[in-house]
């Protein structure tokens, strides 16, 4: 959940000047030559574009002439910025930088990131859960360490210090911070990134990490680590991937990767395909609206090229024998929040297209639970991120048991693509805001074409009939877009709807999903009761919450096609309506019969039954946002939430 941010620039890039006490030179009067970086600007731009994954504190720590010197306060990064400009960091050509959210020791400054070991020589961030700091941190105590903070980072900085004394008194030589944190990475037990500075190696930072996310950015003279690319993406877009269990080291020429063993080790390059620009708002008032508003595009890019002249369907990635494919006789779908709802929407779809039954199942309920997979069951493991703890844990248990693993993810070179057999990338781009929206659609869409090559690869579709779907979904992004064109109503209303206490959404067949999400999107962002509810279980209980004055959001099924529940959902409709709940309806165009049992009603374009929710989730993302907006709500940084959910 943490961002982190490190660099190293080059020493021959800055020269000494006669310091006139402005704040453009340093302590030891040493200024920039040219337009070299400031390693604190940079640290602080990374920290700035890292914002979205959620946190409660900010630090940095940078290496001057002078030693390590730490800045740290809880809350925004504005926070720090404060506290920066009271007590100014000295020019630094090293540094590092982390948002914390509070696992171990609440959100304070004292247990905000950096902590300093080894007399306040060195300098550690972390991402993760250290799961034997306790085991740790009584062995250094009876060596007469003591502690100032809660947290377990302390713990791991304090051993590392440890280590790197011991190696030195020992005689060691070379990179002795590497090897230390080799020692140290190999002891830890958990999922963490550590990120460690050293004032005996001004030039070098070196980071270790085991299940939580780490990239390291390729410059000129100068080379980053970050979070994620967002956090160097101002300065390079040249980007190396890490595998599980490595270390890497970097200085202003150099990176150099190893295992925990100390054995030369190679990561991924790859190149950034998005810029800096892309992480801003665009002229929207939210990040999130921003994102709601690229959804067509994303849509649109996931479907982009999935088809080869001959009019197949090709998915580049899915590199699984087809023949592994065709003996498939179950799917496990395996997702956590907004994610699982795309998962029980996928259900739906490759269920009728491939007749094959697929389970959707929380990822942290799975492999506590003995579930039944085999080397014949596919699972399908859906994140945004990449880097979710408890849909990675869930994949290595899959596989563990014999199961082949399909990552639906948006993010290149994360780690559950990586430790899956095959990946669909979704091409929706940086999704910024805490609550997703474009990654939602496009994690539907990436499914749906993942059902239909199952159903072309085992005969359960012609080719004709597949064509005619992707047909369908070529058509959806100018759908999606017709939408937003028309969104002021809902936009109202959801403004109108400011002081309400508990809204609730009702849906059948795809729609209960979506019915789903839309409460998850409201308790997101306006921090109100809502709840989604399959329309038939109304009657099985639901229907007690019903009062007068209750908003009650309906998710309508076409009323064409066969076996149409549309009946059956206005039936629900007037049961509740008796009660005096104010009812709102999610629409197909055309069906006006609608406005006679509802008080506000909301039309979407007609589209096939399983491909409505790339359409009806779009009015109940924009109304959950007018309504916290309304109330005055960060929603791009909704409170006590992270964007990618790194421990379990």
């Amino acid at each position: 959940m943490c961002g982190i941010v490190g660099y190293v620039g080059q020493s021959s890039h800055w020269e000494s000047s006669a310091t006139d006490g402005s704040p453009e030179t340093g302590r030891n009067g040493q200024v920039p030559s040219g337009n070299e970086h400031d390693a604190l600007d940079v640290v602080m731009e990374g920290l700035r574009r890292l914002e979205y994954r959620g946190y409660d504190s900010a630090g940095v720590a940078v290496i001057s002439e002078g030693g390590i010197e730490s800045r740290k306060k809880a809350g925004k990064l504005t926070n720090l910025v404060g506290e920066l400009a009271a007590d100014p960091l000295p020019r630094a050509l090293t540094g590092i930088g982390h948002t914390r959210w509070a696992t171990h020791g609440g959100p304070t400054d004292q247990n905000a990131h950096p902590h300093l070991a080894d007399d306040g020589r060195l300098a550690v961030i972390h991402n993760g859960i250290i799961e034997n700091y306790a085991e740790l941190k009584a062995e250094l105590t009876e060596q007469g360490l003591s502690f100032v903070s809660d947290t377990d980072t302390e713990v791991a900085a304090g051993y590392l210090g440890h280590l790197y004394r011991t190696l030195i008194d020992d005689g060691a030589e070379g990179d002795v911070l590497t090897q230390a944190l080799q020692q140290a990475c190999r002891r830890l037990e958990g999922a963490f990134t550590l990120l460690a500075i050293h004032e005996d190696q001004p030039g070098t930072v070196v980071a270790g990490r085991r299940n939580s996310p780490l990239v390291v950015g390729l410059g000129d003279g100068e080379n980053f680590l970050g979070s994620d690319v967002s956090g160097f993406i101002d300065f390079t877009r040249r980007a190396v991937e890490l595998g599980q269990d490595q270390i890497v080291t970097i200085t202003p020429d150099d990176v150099v990767i190893t295992d925990f063993l100390g054995a030369p080790a190679q990561g991924t390059e790859f190149h950034v395909d998005w810029d800096a620009a892309a992480a801003e708002k665009g002229g929207f008032d939210s990040f999130m609206e921003k994102e709601i508003h690229d959804q067509p595009d994303a849509v649109a890019q996931t479907l982009l090229g999935r088809s080869d002249t001959a009019g197949n369907l090709v998915l580049d990635e899915l590199r699984i024998d087809e023949s592994i494919l065709r003996s498939v006789d179950k799917i496990v779908v395996l997702a956590c929040g907004t994610s699982a709802y795309a998962g029980q929407v996928a259900k739906y779809a490759i269920e009728h297209w491939c007749r094959i039954p697929t389970e959707v199942e929380l990822s942290h309920e799975f492999r506590y639970r003995d579930p039944i997979v085999n080397e014949k069951t596919l699972v399908v493991a859906i994140s945004q991120s990449g880097e979710t703890m408890d849909t990675l844990m869930a994949v290595r248990y899959a596989r563990e048991q014999g199961a082949k693993v399909v990552a639906i993810c948006n993010t290149n070179g994360s780690t559950i693509p990586r430790e899956s057999d095959a990946v669909l990338y979704t091409h929706a781009g940086p999704e910024i805001a805490v609550a997703s929206t474009k990654a939602f659609l496009a994690q539907i869409t990436a499914a749906y074409l993942l059902g239909l090559y199952l159903a072309q690869l085992r005969g359960n579709k012609y080719r004709d009939e597949i064509a005619a779907v992707m047909d369908d979904l070529a058509e959806i992004p100018a759908k999606i877009q017709a939408i937003l064109d028309d969104a002021e109503k809902i936009k109202a209303l959801g403004t109108d709807m400011a002081n309400a206490k508990s809204v609730l959404f009702l849906g059948r067949h795809v729609g209960f999903p979506v019915a789903m999400e839309g409460a998850l999107k409201l308790k997101e962002l306006a921090y109100i009761h809502a709840e989604g509810f399959a329309a038939g279980e109304l009657k099985h209980g639901p229907i007690a919450l019903i009062e007068e004055g209750q908003p009650v959001v309906v998710v309508m099924p076409s009323p064409h096609g066969r076996d149409s529940l549309h009946a059956k959902v206005v039936s629900n409709v007037q049961e509740i309506r008796a009660r005096g709940a104010v009812t709102i309806v999610i629409a197909e165009e055309g069906d006006t019969s609608a406005e006679a049992y509802s008080e506000h009603v909301f039309y979407v374009p007609v589209s096939p039954a399983l491909l409505a929710p790339l359409l009806t989730t779009v009015p109940l993302q924009i109304f959950a946002l007018a309504l916290a907006g309304a109330k005055g709500y960060d929603v791009d940084q909704p409170r006590n939430l992270a964007k990618s959910v790194t421990v379990e």
